[in-house]
């Protein structure tokens, strides 16, 4: 879920309608852990597994579902910088 979510917030943040939120590392990292705060774990101890995982979360619905989240996160960092 973690390689996912990094990337998303990465993806969304270079997005034009996240432009005016602070991109610094502070807030990105805050962004990653609050979204991840908010979805399930999933721990694997090998390649075949991350695979699998990987396979089942990477569907259009579980996608938006992440993707919600992250946005989430997103708003509430920018409203509540630490920083």
């Amino acid at each position: 879920m973690e390689e996912i979510v990094v990337t998303w917030v990465q993806v969304l943040m270079s997005g034009m309608e996240y432009q005016t939120f602070c991109s610094c590392r502070k807030c990105k990292n805050d962004i990653i852990t609050l979204s991840l705060n908010n979805l399930p774990n999933y721990y694997v101890t090998t390649e075949e597994w991350r695979k699998r995982i990987f396979g089942n979360l990477n569907t259009e619905e579980n996608r938006k579902w992440i993707n919600k989240r992250i946005i989430n996160a997103i708003h509430v960092v920018g409203q509540y910088p630490k920083h």
